[in-house]
């Protein structure tokens, strides 16, 4: 997938016929899982980001939202306002070319009725369209965490891109939300997902090592969510043991596309405070903040601290 690329009057189109006036229910109209964006369902289980003449030089980008009730605010910002900011930057900075994105949705595995949702991946309009079919299903549970690693072994074990294969060029991944993530996936709570079972139980951290062979990991805790907020310390305990310098932490949720841009500049070289200096008013204070200690990544290996 991903032929085309996304113009800002396509988004002027997608924006007055879908989202302008609307509210978040009426935008997010989904009463269960998409078939399109059903895992289980995924031909032959797998997500490709492909070349083509349009986009010869792909790069593919995975965001995994949570959405869980008390994360709603997040797909909204993106279908409304993220999803322009963060190809135009991506255009304009040029920090990797050719943009692919695929959306996923993050839910809880233990509870929820929808635990994982992944788009194809797209570089135009139609990547909207497919966001707004994202089953808000609300959900999660008492256990003071979310699914967040069944992105990682989605990406790990059923997503082929160009961008890898021909050169070698890891992709990025980022998952945001505002809980914690769990010890392990067991192999039941994939073939719940997937309809495939796998050999094994997985422990998070054999999860992370699988998606990072071919993705830069990264998670971005949403300073302003219920969960972090009554769990502060144990959240970010817990994303800094796994991920260290790769743990975000974002004050602001509507700086989201800003700092998935900017975590990719400055992977890809560039200074965390040039990075932030290039940004005007609060959004630059924000992204220092939030970048504050994150370095280049060294584009082989896991390129993750672990503490």
């Amino acid at each position: 997938m991903g032929n085309g690329r996304f113009s800002s009057s396509d988004w002027d189109g997608f924006s007055t016929s879908s989202t302008v006036g609307r509210s978040t229910r009426e935008i997010f109209t989904a009463s269960k899982l998409h078939d399109n964006l059903n895992p289980a369902l995924a031909r032959n289980l797998t997500r490709e980001a492909r070349d083509s003449a349009s986009n010869p030089n792909s790069t593919p980008l995975i965001v995994g939202l949570d959405v869980t009730g008390s994360m709603h605010r997040i797909p909204d910002y993106m279908v409304r306002d993220g999803l322009p900011v963060l190809f135009k930057n991506i255009y304009d900075r040029q920090p990797v070319p050719d943009p692919q994105i695929m959306f996923a949705g993050i839910g809880d595995v233990v509870y929820d009725r929808a635990p994982l949702q992944v788009s194809q991946f797209e570089a135009d309009i139609s990547i909207a369209e497919q966001l707004k079919d994202l089953y808000l299903e609300g959900g999660g549970g008492p256990n003071r965490s979310e699914s967040y690693p069944l992105v990682w072994y989605f990406a790990g074990m059923h997503t082929s891109t160009d961008s890898f294969e021909k050169r070698k060029k890891k992709g990025y991944l980022f998952t945001i939300g505002d809980e914690m993530a769990p010890e392990s996936i067991t192999a039941a709570e994939i073939e719940k997902v997937m309809g495939v079972r796998p050999q094994q139980d997985f422990l998070t951290t054999d999860l992370l090592d699988l998606a990072s062979r071919a993705w830069n990991v990264f998670h971005i805790t949403i300073e302003e969510g219920f969960n972090y907020r009554h769990m502060k310390n144990s959240v970010r305990s817990n994303w800094a043991g796994l991920l260290g310098e790769r743990a975000l932490f974002l004050s602001d949720y509507t700086k989201l596309s800003e700092l998935i841009v900017s975590t990719i500049q400055i992977s890809e070289g560039e200074s965390a405070e040039t990075v932030a200096d290039s940004w005007s008013g609060d959004t630059a204070l924000v992204i220092r903040e939030s970048t504050r200690g994150l370095s280049k990544s060294n584009g082989s290996g896991k390129g993750v601290t672990r503490f």
